[in-house]
């Protein structure tokens, strides 16, 4: 499946409307990474996207990367050490729980856009929006 069959360009737009929305709420920055296949270990891979994303360069250590490899049917939530240092154990297991319960009924865009959504409710515990926050990263889709 290619990443344009995954998502199309207007379910595209609805993802990084998802993402500008969550991030109205926080302080954390969300990102979204596509691609076919992923090369090594999943855990690995994300962590890789998100230091050539440059995720690891915000203000409050409080980026988040959902990571999806469509072929190998892996996804990753992955988050700086910001977010890491004060949340519970098994913070994004609700976040993944929704993205996967959509994905097995084929609803990409349906699930990453709860995903999102659920991401930025979850952040917003630990990272209140600011009333001088700045958009430090891009929320465009990274696909690869």
């Amino acid at each position: 499946m290619k990443v344009s069959e995954f998502i199309n360009p207007a379910e595209e737009h609805d993802i990084v409307e998802a993402i500008k929305e969550a991030e109205l709420n926080t302080s954390g920055e969300i990102r979204v990474h596509i691609e076919h296949k992923c090369p090594k270990d999943r855990f690995e891979r994300a962590l890789e996207i998100f230091e050539k994303l440059e995720m690891h360069k915000t203000e409050l250590s409080n980026g988040v990367l959902i990571y999806v490899a469509i072929d190998d049917h892996q996804l990753v939530i992955l988050g700086d050490k910001g977010i890491n240092e004060v949340v519970p154990k098994g913070f994004w297991e609700s976040t993944r729980d929704e993205i996967l319960s959509q994905f097995k009924h084929q609803h990409f865009k349906r699930g990453l856009v709860n995903g999102i959504l659920e991401a930025g409710k979850q952040l917003k515990q630990h990272f209140p929006y600011q009333s001088d926050d700045t958009n430090e990263l891009d929320n465009e889709i990274s696909k690869g």
